[in-house]
């Protein structure tokens, strides 16, 4: 556990310095999100040991690479990664194994375990919570900051199409945050 504590201490202090302040949903509030409900997920399904160990890994440093660039940050990410995780002692096996869950937050999502399944359900937690509109709003910001303009039509699309291609992985997130999803989806449309 005490590589772990140092990786994310280095991985907190980094996205903290490098991080643009204009990543207003990218940012350090979202990776520490993804983390929370990770952390719920192991209490709920009781993951433990190097599993537990490996989701909070790949959960600090799933969004690590837009440190380095917008584009392409999942590679940038796993080679942060990679080198936080030699420089703190995860074994291959480990490293492999968070490689996979950073490239499983990838869109669109095609998780191949459980781990990749509660990673990327964790992701987009928020998409099935009532604080769905300001972090969507958020996002929203950030787009138009990097120079993706949108109208209001546009991204009332943009999200219509997001929500209903969007699907949970695990059977609590298709429980409890699936209706709240659709809810939201529901109000867009009608918006229109």
């Amino acid at each position: 556990m005490t590589g772990y504590l140092k990786l994310r201490k280095k991985v907190l202090e980094l996205l903290r310095e490098e991080l643009s302040p204009e990543l207003c949903y990218h940012g350090l509030s979202h990776t520490l999100d993804v983390l929370e409900v990770c952390n719920d997920y192991i209490r709920r399904l009781h993951i433990s040991g190097d599993d537990a160990l490996l989701l909070r890994t790949g959960a600090l440093c799933h969004d690590l690479g837009f440190t380095v660039s917008y584009v392409h940050h999942e590679d940038h990410g796993i080679a942060l990664a990679l080198t936080f995780m030699r420089e703190f002692g995860y074994s291959p096996a480990q490293r492999k194994v968070v490689v996979g869950l950073i490239r499983a937050t990838e869109v669109p999502q095609n998780p191949k375990n459980l781990l990749e399944r509660v990673i990327c359900d964790a992701d987009l937690d928020y998409l099935g919570r009532e604080d769905y509109d300001i972090i969507s709003n958020k996002l929203l910001m950030e787009l138009k900051h990097f120079g993706v303009e949108l109208s209001g039509k546009e991204w009332r699309e943009k999200q219509i199409a997001f929500l209903e291609k969007h699907q949970y992985h695990t059977p609590f997130a298709r429980k409890y945050r699936e209706p709240v999803k659709q809810k939201h989806l529901k109000r867009i449309r009608e918006q229109g």
